[in-house]
């Protein structure tokens, strides 16, 4: 069906996007899509935002675009300031120059320091926003980029620094070094002016797995072992599945040792523990959170030392964890409400302690304000934030024993949009089989009973677990009398491994039960009615709005489809397709296909003259190296082939993630916003 559109160069295909960006742009760029385009465009480029500074050396850091600079320009501050938005940053790299000077567009991805010298970095930038990526060095107290540094070729790509002048290149350079979904699979010890294809192996993974990747942890370097007395420590990382790994440490006759622990597990690991995320019951229950010593030789304690940390009750779930110098710290959600806690690494018998979090913040974040774990101290940036809570950024001093583990507040994010009579609500659907599925429900100041316009947002798929977040785009959504929707199905992670398994493999259509079940649950609290909603979805969740299209097209009112996966049985014939197999199954085995065709969107498509779907808008990239854009362009096209009028758009650049300029990631989102102004809001006016 349409296979010419899987070839980016065929006539035809270029032909296609061309005519339906033309209809969908002459659809959509109403006068409300410029009013739109411009405050979008304004809230992206305001300057007098929360900054999320980190810290290199003696500078704070700090990257954001300005009307002036709409890709961006980084900044650096002396440390001992606070980073608030009138403090004297100085510009040391300017993207947009940089870009112009080149003839082309790179997209800021951040940097990685170099704990031998941190204000040393090598940027990381991506090719038009592909997974594509350029490491180049650049030096921050220069000001400048490093001539003869490092600078490698666009790759899927990721890296270590071995030394001050040695970096350990995880690049897809070729075939040979990516493995059969395109990640990199082999490292090598790539040194200045080398070519990454002729530095020296220093790691390799099999074909089947997703990727590899090194770590490196210096005892001297960190200030925990006498120069001379120890070495640097290197370990290394083989991803066997999107959420499956092995950890091998290095031996001194440069053999590697498996470290004993679980292959279904998310981990953290430093010069002295792993600190580690249970996602079955193998060793302990799933979700339960342990640490235990990081094993340097054959002979120190493992397993046996561990201590289970955290062990979830029913609807909760750790969210985030880290390890620091001498903490750990992680983030509990307690019924999708946050706790933060603590515990004392220098401590053998510490206890764990829970830091009092700021009433009413619905998500919570935690970074190190050193970018590197080697340098610095445990100084903690915590943030908080609501649907309709400005963020804000706190200092938690672990470093400092001598003072209380409480909370310092540090600066506050302005509002973005007047929140006065707005509320948010935690509810819950009940779905097919009976499983309690929670939801968050954003309301505008006033709205008319069973008309409410509201925007259906989910994902369900990777364990991935979508937060609220303060967002203005979303503010201006409420302000025009929209609500929005966060649905929390199964296959995301937000209540733990087990909530993502029922709805891996043959269980996705778990997934999309729940889903509709809180599209039918706002109907039945009166709400609003079919015609007023909108499901909204990208990349795995543009699969949701596409089977919501096919299999329950009487419960919404118009679909958003972004960046989609969308044909089931062909996702695994690009490469990156390949790593998505342990989450969907297998295509090529007869017993998953069957399952993955009982709800593949393409495959489902009806005619028009058996049924009527709701208005769809299908969003694409056209350098999307993760879900090709064949997805969008051949479901599109198989619903004009059956007799549909779908509204199609493939941008020329931006990625997976939709980046770019201020200007166009502003005109992006301006279109799918007038696109449910024209769908699920218009009728209310007539």
């Amino acid at each position: 069906m349409n296979l010419h559109l899987e070839h980016a160069d065929d006539p035809l295909t270029l032909q296609f996007v061309a005519e339906r960006d033309a209809q969908s742009e002459q659809a959509l760029m109403t006068p409300e899509f410029e009013a739109d385009s411009a405050a979008i465009k304004a809230l992206i480029e305001r300057e007098d935002r929360l900054i999320q500074a980190v810290r290199r050396g003696k500078w704070l850091f700090d990257f954001h675009r300005s009307p002036n600079h709409p890709l961006g320009m980084w900044f650096r501050l002396p440390a001992d300031l606070t980073p608030l938005p009138g403090a004297p940053w100085e510009p040391i790299f300017d993207l947009d120059a940089f870009c112009a000077a080149e003839n082309k567009l790179w997209l800021w991805r951040g940097a990685i320091t170099c704990p031998w010298e941190p204000t040393r970095v090598l940027l990381c930038l991506s090719d038009g926003g592909s997974d594509l990526g350029r490491l180049l060095e650049f030096d921050c107290e220069a000001k400048s980029i490093v001539e003869g540094g490092f600078d490698t070729p666009p790759a899927r790509c990721h890296a270590t620094w071995l030394s001050r002048d040695e970096i350990a290149y995880f690049g897809s350079i070729d075939r040979l070094s990516s493995t059969r979904s395109g990640w990199p699979r082999v490292g090598r010890r790539l040194k200045r002016g080398q070519t990454p294809a002729k530095a020296p192996l220093l790691y390799a993974t099999a074909d089947t797995d997703v990727y590899g990747s090194c770590l490196v942890f210096d005892p001297v370097l960190a200030g925990i072992a006498k120069k001379g007395t120890a070495k640097p420590i290197r370990l290394f990382i083989t991803g066997h599945q999107i959420g499956s790994s092995s950890v091998f440490v290095k031996e001194q006759d440069f053999s590697l040792r498996r470290i004993d622990l679980p292959k279904d597990i998310d981990v953290q690991l430093s010069y002295s523990d792993c600190l580690w995320l249970a996602k079955t019951d193998e060793r302990i229950p799933a979700g339960s959170l342990a640490i235990q010593p990081l094993p340097r030789l054959a002979t120190d304690a493992g397993a046996e030392a561990m201590r289970v940390l955290f062990v979830p009750g029913e609807r909760q779930s750790v969210s985030q964890f880290l390890l620091m110098r001498e903490w750990c710290v992680f983030v509990v959600s307690d019924n999708l409400r946050p706790r933060l806690f603590v515990f004392d690494l220098t401590k053998a018998d510490a206890a764990i302690q829970e830091i009092t979090l700021p009433a009413d913040v619905q998500t919570v974040t935690v970074w190190p304000l050193y970018s590197d774990l080697h340098l610095g101290d445990d100084t903690l940036q915590v943030y908080g934030e609501g649907f309709l809570q400005p963020p804000s950024c706190y200092r938690l001093d672990l470093a400092d024993r001598r003072k209380p583990l409480e909370l310092v507040h540090t600066a506050s994010s302005p509002a973005y949009f007047d929140t006065d009579g707005m509320t948010s609500e935690l509810l819950e659907a009940t779905s097919d089989d009976g499983t309690r599925v929670p939801y968050r429900l954003v309301l505008p100041k006033t709205w008319t009973d069973g008309e409410l316009p509201v925007l259906m947002y989910g994902y369900g798929g990777f364990d991935f677990s979508v937060r609220p977040q303060y967002s203005g785009v979303i503010g201006r959504w409420l302000e025009q009398g929209g609500a929005y929707v966060q649905a929390y199905i199964r296959g995301g992670g937000e209540l733990g491994p087990n909530w993502h398994r029922a709805a891996k493999g043959h269980g996705r259509h778990k997934a999309f039960a729940d889903f509709v079940a809180v599209a039918r649950d706002l109907v039945g609290r009166g709400y609003t009615k079919p015609s007023r909603i909108a499901c909204n979805g990208g990349s795995n969740g543009g699969l949701l709005t596409g089977v919501m299209l096919t299999r329950y097209p009487r419960d919404f009112g118009a679909v958003w489809c972004q960046v989609p996966v969308l044909d089931m049985i062909r996702f695994h014939v690009f490469p990156a397709g390949q790593a998505w197999i342990d989450e969907y199954g297998n295509p090529d085995d007869q017993t998953d296909r069957d399952y993955l065709l009982s709800y593949s969107p393409v495959q489902n498509l009806k005619p028009a003259s058996e049924i009527t779907y709701p208005p769809i808008y299908i969003e694409s990239s056209s350098n999307d190296d993760r879900v090709h854009p064949s997805h969008a362009r051949r479901f599109a096209a198989r619903m004009e082939d059956l007799g549909h009028h779908p509204l199609f758009h493939e941008f020329h650049s931006g990625g997976h993630g939709g980046d770019g300029a201020s200007t166009q990631l502003a005109a992006r989102i301006a279109l799918g916003y007038s696109f449910l102004r024209e769908t699920i809001v218009k009728p209310h006016n007539t």
